[in-house]
């Protein structure tokens, strides 16, 4: 994508071709120089034993709206096929949990008052994900999202292609397949095959999420399955680019936890008190291979339309104003529009080459990533208010965004 600082434009990390632009090979930088260097910071992935993992995972990914406005698991092990006699989970919950509307169950939902109640809840709802690949066996997790086995994962975990398999909480496994990906936002579906009565998590809501809040994090990591850690909001609106390999990055506005997430616990929920799933684990920032206590998880309020739009029809669309941009310079903070789409949202509103975009309704950006994270709580059609300083004076301008589905 196109970075633009003072008055030039160069790429940091992805061009502004096609819908989503083709990768370079020149890595991106962060315009932050206190934000954590892009090979300290890893997709939640774990490969197998014999594939290296590949670095180069961007904390702030930049940074063209252009096409796509915008808007990272593995052990190994043996599995055998789920006997149809003996289904994974026996349970009369609720069919399918995306039927059901996040703030409408956090309003009716009591909290647990431990967090073993929490994971006595959640553990049945969640399963390790093997992938048989040619490079080895890895592993990740996902979120079982209805009772007839269809799973919500990171897109990172199913991306090899390889043969899918799913152990559920209580040892029982099945083959699984791909129902749908997504690399823009770093989710995937996938299909359990020959299941029933399993019991779907609970998914909750994102937005009422609060900074210090407790939550728990369930997965794989490096392979132990049914793995329970806990801890806090430690920030939300992290742009943080999830993804193992630099043409399926995706950038999201990401919760941040200081629960302990490792490789393997790509994939997995992210919990609150009252058992809902509120985040999928996708990435973490270490200089190790390890924990540091900065994890960070895909908001379920992003996660659920995708995951509705893969299953409808296996892939997903992605609001678009129609712009490039970058971080500016002096004194006013934002991000600057270095190119405008002719006939895209933003045309027709008439933002222009120069302009620097200062908030997004009432979200304050402060460079091109936060744009691009803060536009992955919006979908195609919804209509925004963006404040944006030409020529030293404040305007304001209204937005019906598009869809990546309609560019050419």
């Amino acid at each position: 994508m196109d970075e633009t600082r003072s008055s030039t434009t160069e790429h940091t990390g992805w061009s502004s071709q096609g819908a989503f632009g083709q990768p370079t090979n020149q890595p991106a930088e962060p315009s932050d120089p206190w934000a954590p260097r892009a090979e300290d910071t890893r997709p939640v992935y774990s490969p197998p034993a014999e594939a290296k993992p590949r670095r180069g995972m961007a904390f702030l990914v930049a940074l063209a709206l252009g096409a796509g406005l915008i808007g990272g698991a593995a052990g190994a092990g043996v599995v055998t096929v789920l006997d149809d006699d003996q289904p994974a989970t026996q349970s009369t919950g609720t069919g399918n949990s995306l039927d059901s509307s996040g703030s409408e169950s956090n309003q009716s939902a009591s909290s647990f008052s431990s967090v073993e109640d929490v994971a006595a809840e959640v553990l049945p709802s969640v399963v390790s994900i093997s992938v048989q690949s040619q490079a080895g066996v890895g592993t990740g997790t996902g979120v079982i999202i209805s009772s007839d086995g269809r799973i919500l994962t990171n897109n990172h975990v199913v991306e090899s292609g390889g043969e899918l398999m799913v152990t559920f909480h209580d040892g029982t496994t099945a083959t699984a397949e791909v129902i749908g990906t997504d690399p823009v936002t770093d989710l995937a579906v996938i299909q359990a095959k020959d299941v029933s009565g399993l019991d779907p998590a609970e998914l909750g809501s994102s937005g009422d999420l609060e900074v210090g809040q407790q939550v728990v994090a369930i997965g794989s990591p490096f392979g132990l399955e049914g793995t329970v850690t806990a801890g806090i909001v430690s920030a939300v609106g992290r742009p943080v680019s999830a993804g193992q390999t630099q043409d399926s990055r995706a950038v999201i506005d990401a919760i941040q936890t200081d629960a302990p997430i490792n490789p393997g616990n790509s994939g997995g929920p992210l919990v609150n008190m009252s058992g809902q799933v509120v985040g999928i684990n996708s990435a973490i920032y270490t200089p190790s291979a390890g924990s540091v206590g900065l994890g960070f998880a895909i908001p379920i309020d992003q996660a659920k339309p995708i995951a509705e739009e893969l299953i409808d029809t296996g892939q997903a669309t992605h609001a678009r104003i129609g712009i490039s941009v970058g971080s500016a310079s002096g004194e006013t903070r934002g991000a600057l529009i270095a190119s405008v789409e002719p006939g895209s949202g933003a045309d027709d509103a008439g933002l222009a080459e120069g302009d620097v975009i200062t908030k997004i309704d009432d979200r304050l950006i402060t460079d091109g990533e936060s744009l691009i994270a803060a536009a992955r709580s919006y979908r195609p059609g919804d209509t925004v208010t963006v404040t944006f300083v030409r020529d030293g004076e404040t305007q304001t301008a209204e937005i019906t965004l598009g869809s990546d589905a309609d560019a050419s």
